[in-house]
This record gives C-alpha cells, sequence and structure tokens, in this order.
C-alpha cells in the first residue's frame, strides 16, 4: 500500500526485518545503527534486561545523532528458562541452540523504545514459541548456512526453522524483531502516527 508524504524516522537497528515492518506500516526508514554494551546484569530478569537494552540504544542513537525525526530502537532476545540465547557465533553453538529448543517451549521478549521530541516511550511484548521435536540431520544441514548467524536464538520464525514451530502464544510480528500493535501505539501515543493518516 502507498502512502502520501510519508513520516521518516530513525531506525536504531541495522534489522531488515525490524526496516521492513516499518516500512509496512507507511514509513520511510533511515537506519542509523548504534552498537552498545549488551552484558546482562547480575539479577536482572530476561525481560527488564531486554527493555533496558531497547531504551539504551534509543538514547546511544539519540546522543549520537542529536535527530529532528523520530528514532526507533528495539532488541529481542530468546529465553529459555532464565537464560538468555544470543546469536551464535559458530556451527556448534547452532546445533547446540536448536537441539536444546527442539521439542520445547520458549519465549521471545522484544522491547521497543520510541523517541520524539524530547519525550520517550517504551513497551515490550512476550510470546511463548511451541516447538516440535527438530530432525537432528536437519539441525546440522541448517547449521552450515548462513540463515542462522545474525539472529537470536539461532532461527528467524519467517525462515526455515517455522517448519518447526507447532504454535505461539504471542506476537508473529514481536518474534520477527518489531511487535506491531505494541510499537504502532507507541507512535500514536507520540503524535507520530494516527489513525486518520495511515
Amino acid at each position: 500500500m502507498a502512502f502520501d508524504n510519508p513520516q521518516t524516522l530513525f531506525l536504531a537497528s541495522a534489522s531488515p526485518r525490524r526496516r521492513d515492518i516499518l516500512t509496512q506500516l507507511g514509513f520511510q526508514v533511515q537506519v542509523q545503527s548504534v552498537n552498545i554494551d549488551e552484558s546482562r546484569q547480575s539479577n536482572e530478569s530476561p525481560r527488564d534486561y531486554c527493555v533496558r537494552l531497547a531504551l539504551q540504544k534509543n538514547q546511544a542513537a539519540v546522543d549520537r545523532f542529536q535527530p529532528d525525526l523520530p528514532v526507533i530502537a528495539a532488541d529481542t532476545i530468546v529465553v529459555l528458562g532464565d537464560e538468555t540465547l544470543g546469536k551464535p557465533t559458530d556451527r556448534e553453538t547452532v546445533i547446540r541452540t536448536l537441539t536444546r529448543l527442539s521439542d520445547n517451549v520458549h519465549q521471545v521478549i522484544t522491547a521497543v523504545a520510541v523517541y520524539h521530541q524530547d519525550r520517550v516511550l517504551h513497551d515490550d511484548q512476550v510470546s511463548e514459541v511451541h516447538m516440535a521435536p527438530i530432525d537432528s540431520d536437519w539441525i546440522a544441514s541448517y547449521a552450515d548456512s548462513e540463515e542462522p548467524y545474525d539472529k537470536a536464538g539461532a532461527y528467524g520464525i519467517q525462515g526455515a526453522v517455522g517448519r518447526w514451530i507447532k504454535c505461539i502464544n504471542g506476537s508473529y510480528s514481536g518474534i520477527m524483531g518489531l511487535p506491531v500493535y505494541e510499537t504502532t501505539r507507541l507512535l500514536t501515543g507520540l503524535d507520530i502516527m494516527s489513525g486518520k493518516t495511515l
């Protein structure tokens, strides 16, 4: 769908999935990714950790670029029990991660922070993902592809691993990396987006 005079905003993330979601919502997106220390603090819950990272990424982008335009930052984590599963760095980690997720239930948490005109709003979305038993030979073959290595938990719901997901309780777009409902509420709350124009 085409929109007249679309609003431009900064996305403090290099994620093509987040960029695509914002484009589908009718925005022009300027990608301005930032790097921060993403270490989890002791005694910090996964949800608090995810929210903190989204807020810190947003603040880092605002401090660096001093934008007149709105800034969106987000962070997505995969949680098994109380453990956060990050982006794998090697084949063995891919295999180990998906073997643990196989025939199990895990959470995907995405937090979003939006800055506009000296105001910041944030929200988060928690989804529960039920994974079927994953064939071990399939995992080994998947680990040889490029797909797992830029994704928390070694998979994206829209990718090849999607065939093994039995059901989700939550938000498909949230699992992708930017929950549409929560993001739209934040944008509306900062007068960036209204039901009349988009």
